[in-house]
């Protein structure tokens, strides 16, 4: 065996100073960008606005009540509860706590007491003139504990209040996210690798490539390209954390392949760079691509996340092909510790295939053998499992949730809402809110106050006052640019579908009146978001439907193949999907799904089950070329096997950390997402796209050059293939 010619002559400086420069470049990267990860919250924002849909007459309706409201305050809503009718000596108390409320000098109003009809509860309206309302809430429920009547139950609830509760479930939960995920990847990467130094190696790559990531997002959100958020922020951190391992993962088995071929170490990690750099870019591109088609939507929140996540997978994708490389040439086969790979000899680097499963054994050689001998049954039956499973897809109840079923865990203000239920109109808080003409105001207002569900109407005067009629009330309307602004108490709680119905007919009978008049509102956002994200999962569904099948007919060269893999992961998420919604209704017992998980599984699923499938068959192709396409893909699912299961895994694993956030719709996405990856890399990828490309034959890759006999000896090759094996 001649090892001088396995070792080639490497320069120092390619050897030793940019591995070096590469490392130090990337530790300088994170020493900045790990700080800026607490800086993240400054220019974050969990305002309902964060989440309006862009074009929609609820965001229109709400532009407008801004300028009758110029401090941009948010109404909290106060509730005090007893058990039994008050005495007139708690409601003097009550009475007494209006001014306390208004010493706190939180906005410009403080409306009551009202007690109800059943004089068991009080409530106040509390102006917050805050963005951010967390501190504001706070400091009003320490002082209505103070100074509410003994033996009372105290809420504050509302808009501002759901809106700080909101806030305190992402609160702090980053580190934990982090940490969580960083645990799991590290768990697996141990069982993986059997190896002390190479899991650190991996996870360094995440955590700089996430600190990169940050600084991209943090300058992109400081100029106020993007509108961060709670919800953006857990995904980003899930999605490079996954992603980088992932991407590492194909990096270290091309590294690992190279150091039994070369004892020379920065030729084996170049070597390793050269294997790995295709299929990582295409898959980088597809992923952050799909992610960018998210833009089209016309919701806020939905055109937010594209383009932080994406930024999150391009500084995956750069630390994958540069850090990581720079630490395979330095640390050589010391990074497999204490299972260093061995040179294997001459005769074995490139082993003569006939059938493909030439070298493998144990699981991957079973898999191989299955799909060889019986592929058109493996490939139906893996079909056929599919479909069944996308059956549950029609009990999916993506039509949105009650915003007090948003929030997990324990909430004051989600029991204030219940409170208010039982004691007052279900909408008080929380009013529907109409932009009119002036000089089509009172039949307008009459208009309101015909439609069923309307418990109260009232126009309103300057500084947010209701012109009742009462003695002692405002007689004139506020009027802004020849609008005046209505509120709308309904008779149903801001977040039921009685309510959206409410505001659907309301809007009817508004324009039937005045053309112009614009409903707006708690209720209405929710309804309009609801038709939006409908509206966005027609556009963009295709969208990145089309620019993955474009990239995959650029890397593989065909336009078969990339149409069967694009086919297998739409078929594999809405199995992911049916699964879903059956543990959504049948186990975990949630009310519904958020409007957007269908859009955000997709987008997620489907770019990221392409990963895998560009993996395998970027390999296949390779091995396809020097072996016949049969022979090729026994070869490539064999020799991608483990990785790529592991890469699921790791995926999935990091994608489950986001259940920690006691978000329903970060839960729901985490399941969707984790079992969908699994889903697609234990089934899809293993059995389902070999064994349908097996079946092909080299008619998968038509009409490349691939797919004609002369261009790889495939007559004779495939037909000993399956001579051999059957």
């Amino acid at each position: 065996m001649n090892h001088a010619a396995r070792t080639p002559t490497i320069p120092f400086w390619l050897r030793w100073l940019i591995p070096a420069v590469l490392v130090v470049g990337w530790v300088a990267i994170a020493g900045v960008g790990g700080p800026t990860f607490g800086r993240l919250d400054g220019v974050s924002s969990n305002d309902q606005a964060s989440f309006l849909p862009a074009g929609a007459e609820a965001t229109e309706a709400r532009e407008w009540q801004q300028k009758f409201q110029d401090s941009g305050e948010v109404p909290a809503v106060v509730v005090i509860e007893s058990g039994s009718a008050l005495t007139p000596a708690q409601l003097g108390t009550a009475a007494g706590l209006k001014a306390a409320l208004e010493d706190l000098q939180l906005g410009s109003t403080v409306v009551g007491p009202v007690p109800s009809q059943d004089q068991k509860a009080v409530q106040y309206i509390v102006s917050v003139a805050a963005a951010e309302p967390a501190d504001a809430v706070e400091e009003l429920r320490n002082e209505v504990r103070a100074a509410a009547p003994d033996g009372m139950q105290i809420f504050v609830t509302g808009p501002a209040g759901l809106a700080a509760d909101l806030t305190g479930a992402f609160a702090g939960i980053d580190g934990i996210l982090l940490l969580v995920a960083l645990a799991a990847v590290f768990i697996i990467l141990l069982v993986v690798y059997r190896s002390l130094l190479l899991p650190f190696a991996v996870l360094l790559t995440s955590v700089f490539a996430l600190c990169a990531a940050i600084l991209l997002v943090f300058g992109m959100a400081k100029a106020g390209w993007i509108q961060l958020n709670g919800q953006s922020q857990g995904i980003l951190s899930i999605l490079v954390i996954g992603a980088a391992t992932d991407y590492a993962l194909l990096y270290v088995a091309r590294f690992r392949e190279a150091l039994e071929h070369t004892t020379n170490r920065t030729a084996a990690a170049l070597a390793a760079w050269r294997a790995s750099f295709a299929p990582i870019l295409a898959s980088g591109a597809t992923v952050a691509i799909a992610l960018l088609c998210l833009l089209f939507s016309d919701l806020n929140s939905n055109k937010a996340l594209g383009p932080v996540a994406a930024a999150g997978i391009v500084c995956s994708l750069f630390a994958s092909l540069t850090l990581l490389p720079a630490f395979a040439a330095l640390l050589g086969r010391a990074a497999f510790w204490p299972f260093r790979p061995r040179l294997l000899p001459d005769e074995a680097r490139e082993p003569e295939l006939t059938t493909g499963l030439e070298g493998q054994r144990g699981l991957w050689r079973a898999t191989g053998t299955l799909v060889s001998r019986r592929p058109r049954t493996v490939w139906v039956a893996s079909v056929l499992l599919l479909v069944a499973a996308s059956a549950g897809i029609l009990q999916l109840k993506a039509n949105g949730v009650p915003q007090t079923a948003v929030i997990l865990s324990a909430s004051n203000a989600v029991d204030g809402q219940d409170a208010l239920a039982r004691h007052f109109d279900a909408g008080s808080g929380s009013p529907a809110v109409i932009v009119a003409s002036q000089g089509k105001a009172g039949e307008v207002l009459e208009a309101v106050k015909a439609t069923s569900g309307v418990g109260a109407a009232y126009l309103l005067a300057e500084g947010g006052a209701p012109i009742t009629g009462a003695p002692g009330t405002p007689a004139s309307p506020a009027v802004r640019d020849g609008r005046v602004l209505l509120n709308a108490t309904l008779d149903f709680a801001a977040d039921s579908d009685a309510a959206e119905n409410a505001v659907a007919a309301m809007r009817t009978s508004v324009k039937s009146v005045d053309p112009g008049a614009l409903v707006g509102g708690v209720t209405a956002t929710a309804l309009d978001t609801n038709t939006t994200a409908q509206r966005d999962l027609a556009t963009i569904i295709p969208v990145v439907l089309a620019v993955i099948l474009l990239i995959l007919m650029v890397l593989l060269r065909s336009v078969l193949a990339p149409v069967l893999l694009v086919a297998s992961v739409v078929l594999s998420y809405a199995a992911a999907m049916g699964v879903s919604a059956l543990v959504f209704n049948n186990i975990l017992g949630f009310p519904g799904a958020d409007a957007t998980v269908p859009l955000f599984g997709f987008v997620f699923l489907v770019a990221l089950g392409v990963d895998y499938n560009i993996f395998l068959m970027s390999r296949v192709r390779e091995e396809s070329l020097k072996h016949g396409t049969r022979p090729g893909i026994l070869r490539g699912l064999g020799v991608t096997g483990g990785v790529i299961t592991s890469a699921g895994v790791v995926l999935a694993a990091t994608f489950a950390a986001l259940g920690v956030i006691p978000i329903m719709f970060l839960v729901q996405l985490a399941f969707i997402v984790a079992f969908g990856v699994l889903l697609d890399t234990v089934l899809v990828r293993s059995l389902l796209v070999p064994a349908l490309a097996y079946d092909l034959g080299r008619r998968i890759w038509w009409p490349g050059k691939l797919s004609r006999p002369e261009a790889q000896e495939a007559s004779k090759l495939e037909g000993r293939a399956e001579v051999s094996i059957r």
